[in-house]
């Protein structure tokens, strides 16, 4: 089934949000490239009559980003790496004082399967543009992509053994959403 207008309510039973961090630095090896879900999000996709993207908003919970896998690394990740991650995130994202990430679309631009959300990304208190480029993966399937730099957002990337090991200042985004059944929240 193809997008139907009116508004769509997405989450993560209709798709997932996935951060990729990587490891930079002298001591590299010792570290590891994560893979991160937003666990707990929501959002609001308006589509008009004639199936053009209206407006988009979408809130992520801070404190419910997951560690999914680690690779690299001298030893494999261990749950308790993953609970020290998942600490260590909380205080540099500051989720304490700003428990969500919200982007706000203000622009859709359509091309030949996909396209590209423009709007703004607010986290930590700090709003950037931020630009979502966008492909149809299949009916009513979509698959987004952006980068977000960590220092745009006053974040310092993690560094550990005096600097030797970091995180690179750029963490990739992955979006996937699934439209092609219609949702309760479905309607104008």
């Amino acid at each position: 089934m193809a997008v139907h207008a009116g508004r769509h309510k997405l989450g993560p039973d209709r798709g997932q949000i996935i951060l990729h961090t990587f490891r930079d630095g002298l001591a590299a090896t010792a570290g590891h490239d994560l893979t991160i879900e937003a666990t707990r999000w929501s959002g609001e996709l308006d589509v008009n009559d004639d199936l053009s993207p209206a407006g988009l908003d979408v809130n992520i919970d801070l404190g419910a980003l997951v560690v999914r896998e680690g690779t690299g690394g001298i030893k494999p990740l261990s749950d308790r790496d993953r609970r020290e991650i998942a600490v260590t995130t909380r205080k540099v994202l500051g989720s304490d004082r700003y428990p969500e990430a919200v982007f706000t679309a203000n622009t859709f631009t359509a091309a030949a399967g996909g396209g590209e959300i423009s709007g703004t990304f607010t986290l930590r208190g700090t709003a950037r543009p931020l630009r979502l480029r966008v492909t149809e993966t299949g009916p009513g399937r979509y698959h987004a992509e952006a980068r977000v730099i960590q220092s745009d957002y006053g974040i310092k990337p993690y560094t550990a053994f005096l600097g030797a090991l970091r995180v690179r200042d750029a963490v990739d985004v992955a979006i996937d959403v699934d439209l092609s059944e219609p949702d309760s929240g479905a309607g104008a």
